[in-house]
Parts: structure tokens; sequence; C-alpha cells
């Protein structure tokens, strides 16, 4: 017997997630939003609840309603044997079994039961007009959605981004490359690994996120003198980052109390993470406590407010002893839409947004020295920040369009997609 999901070539795409929604994914948000306004009918899968007490202005724009499946198969045991004893009749319910059985050297742990169940009541819940499965992240989400592929029968997709690149093994990567019908990425360094790791790299394609200009307009023309030889009147510094290792602030921290103390600055850190009381501590020994506004998560609008008033941007990125690495940060492409000199360093697919001084400055990970020059030569020259915010500008708004993004991913559901389905509504302007 085959599980047959759907009737109708007017369809649904499902979207696996592995939360919804975040503040920390606005990339996603945008694509699923720019996903609905070309005329996609979406239903999002989350395997967790939402965590962030804040939510981006552009969540409630998206209309597509969402599924939250078990996170602990524990604590919804009923939901899950009932998907059991809908799916384990049919043939497919046995394929995925074996290839769940196949993945479990990867990871013997509780979590790889979890997908499993997860997977399972995503195959028997999903809407009957479901057509497609499309995983964000290559590695959970994609376990999910591949697992209810093969119960299903239904072809899927993935994004993959960037933690979720490096920390999985190759080996776990070139079976879900095989399986999915196409995979896209945000960064080109992403795009060689997981080509060299493809059966069919031609199945491997890139995709910058881009930026939505219309949210991120230009701001008013200001000068902004500021030079430091003034305490009255601080460079004004931002980094927008969750506090966990990859992003490389206790560098940053570092590299601050390395900068000459008669140049006047002032940090002000938007983000949650774990790391944040250990940083505080840190901020404190080296004296520079005073210096610095940590202010937590906030909401799209108040972080836009931020860029606006700030003259310099810094994410001093690193490779995390675990792999995890960022892809192209969203928050230095937003930065640089506001025309604000960005200082970050040499990972991953920083260099293909940052041109070292052109479009920014970068400085070698994990080295507070290099990444203190950088910031002081920023902090104290002005005219400096001005060429390179501007510079920085012009290459996100000519080359990081989210409108091109879009359209490419709506070619590739295109080619994937049954005969005879396409957007069901037409599609909204932009």
């Amino acid at each position: 017997r085959v599980l047959t999901v759907y009737k109708s070539m007017t369809g649904q795409i499902a979207i696996v997630l592995k939360g919804y929604p975040r503040l920390s994914e606005t990339f996603i948000a945008q694509e699923l939003l720019g996903l609905e306004r070309a005329g996609y009918d979406l239903h999002l899968i989350s395997m967790r609840h939402p965590t962030d007490v804040k939510r981006h202005p552009i969540h409630d724009e998206i209309s597509a309603p969402v599924t939250y499946l078990p996170e602990y198969l524990h604590d919804e045991p009923v939901r899950v044997l009932r998907a059991w004893l809908r799916c384990h009749r049919f043939k497919g319910y046995w394929r995925a079994l074996a290839r769940w059985l196949a993945d479990l050297p990867f990871d013997m742990s509780r979590n790889r039961f979890r997908r499993f169940g997860q997977a399972l009541v995503l195959a028997d819940e999903l809407p009957r007009n479901t057509v497609h499965l499309h995983a964000h992240f290559i590695h959970t989400p994609a376990s999910v959605a591949l697992y209810a592929s093969l119960v299903t029968g239904l072809p899927w997709t993935c994004s993959a981004h960037a933690k979720d690149i490096w920390t999985s093994p190759a080996a776990d990567l070139r079976a879900k490359l095989a399986a999915a019908r196409w995979v896209v990425t945000c960064t080109r360094v992403g795009w060689q690994h997981l080509r060299a790791l493809a059966r069919a790299p031609q199945t491997v394609h890139l995709s910058y996120h881009g930026l939505d200009l219309e949210r991120f307009k230009s701001p008013p023309t200001e000068q902004r003198d500021r030079d430091g030889s003034d305490e009255t009147k601080p460079v004004r510094m931002l980094c927008v980052c969750r506090a966990v290792e990859k992003k490389g602030l206790d560098v940053l921290l570092d590299a601050l109390a390395q900068v000459p103390r008669e140049l006047n600055w002032r940090l002000v850190h938007i983000g949650g993470g774990g790391l944040i009381d250990d940083l505080k501590a840190r901020a404190d020994d080296l004296g520079l406590s005073g210096r610095i506004d940590w202010l937590g998560a906030q909401d799209q609008a108040t972080v836009l407010e931020n860029y606006r008033s700030a003259d310099l941007f810094v994410l001093p990125c690193r490779i995390a002893a675990d792999g995890d690495r960022d892809g192209l940060p969203n928050v230095i492409m937003e930065a640089q839409s506001q025309a604000v000199c960005c200082v970050s360093t040499d990972v991953s697919g920083v260099p293909e947004l940052i041109d070292d001084g052109e479009t920014g400055l970068l400085a070698p990970p994990d080295d507070p020295a290099a990444l203190a020059g950088a910031l002081q030569a920023c902090i104290a020259d002005p005219t400096l920040r001005r060429r390179l915010g501007t510079a920085g500008q012009a290459k996100v708004r000519s080359q990081f369009d989210v409108r091109t993004s879009i359209a490419m991913l709506t070619g590739l559901f295109e080619s994937v997609l049954p005969p005879g389905v396409r957007p069901t509504r037409a599609p909204a302007r932009q």
C-alpha cells in the first residue's frame, strides 16, 4: 500500500523548520514572505515552539498556517502512537525505517529517535493537498523531511545555511544530497563544499539570501564626523548577534581593551544567547563595562533604528570548536544597506560580502590585535568610515536584492512540482 497525501494539482508546499518564529532567522521569514507574494501556498511545520519573547513585524505579514510537531515525543505520546499506527501499514514506512537505521550511526542519541517520531507525525498530519516538502537546514529539519518523504512518497528539497553544513558528518550530507531533488545554499564556500560531496553536483545551487530593500530603505543623509576625540560624542559601535562562540564576542572585548584609551567609543550589543553573563563579567574585568550597552534581543524595527544611529558595525566571526561558523551574516548586509561601515573577519562567506579595504575591513579570526587595529582606524577616521560605508551600501543594493533570490527559488520549485501545479494565487506586487 502507498500512502496518498495529495489528491489535487493545486497544492501546498510544507516547509519544515527547526523553530518558528525566531528573531535570529529573519532571512528565513523574508524568504517565506517572498514565496507567498509569488503566489505559493505554504504550510509551516516547526519542530520546536518559539522561545523568543518578541517577534519581528515580518512574521505578522506571513499568512501561512503553522503546525508544531511534538518537541519531545514523550510529551505527546498519543499523537505519536496514532501516527505510527497509521503510517506503519504503508510501504513507505519501511523505506523510511531502513533509512533511519542507516542514519543511526551518525547520531546515537535520543535526538535521532525524536526525528523519526516527528517525521511520522508530519507524514500523518500533512494536509491532503500537500505536493512538496522543503526543509530549512540540512541537519535535523532535513532528516525529518527525508523520512516523511519516504513515508508519503512526496518529493523534498532543502535550503542549507551554515552550522548545518559544517557540523554534519560528510556521510550524512552525501545521503541527503543524493535523496533531495535539489539543495540551495547561501554562500559560495558552502556551495563548493556541498557540490564536492554530491553525487550530482548540478543539483546544488548557490543563491544569496538578499535583503528586502523596501524594508531597509536608504537612511536620511547624515554627516557622521565623530572621531573619538570628544568624550561627549563617542563613536557609536553596534554589534548584532547571539552571544555564542562562533560570533567571537570575547575576541571583540579583548580587541576593544587594546584600542587606545584616549579614543572615545560606545558599543551597543543586540542579541540574546547563553554567553551573555560571561561576556558581561569579561567586560567588567577589562574595565569596559561602562562603555557597553547590552540591549538583549530586539525586534527588527529597533535593530534598524540602531543601524541608523551607528557609526560603525562590528561582527568578529570565528570557527567554533565544533566546526560551527556563520554563512553570510544577514546583519552585515543590513548594516551595509544603511551605509554603516562594517568590520568583520575573513571567515566563511563574509569575504563574499566585504571586500577588504573597499566595502569594509576584515581581520583574521581570533586575532584581537588585528581587530583592534581595524577598529582604531575606523574610530579615528570618519572619512574612511564614509567611504567604506557608501561602497558597502552600493554593493548590497546592486548584488543582494531579495527579489533575485526569490526569483531563483520559484524557478527551482517549478522544476520539481507535479505537472500542472503552479502558484495558487496571482503573484502580489512587490
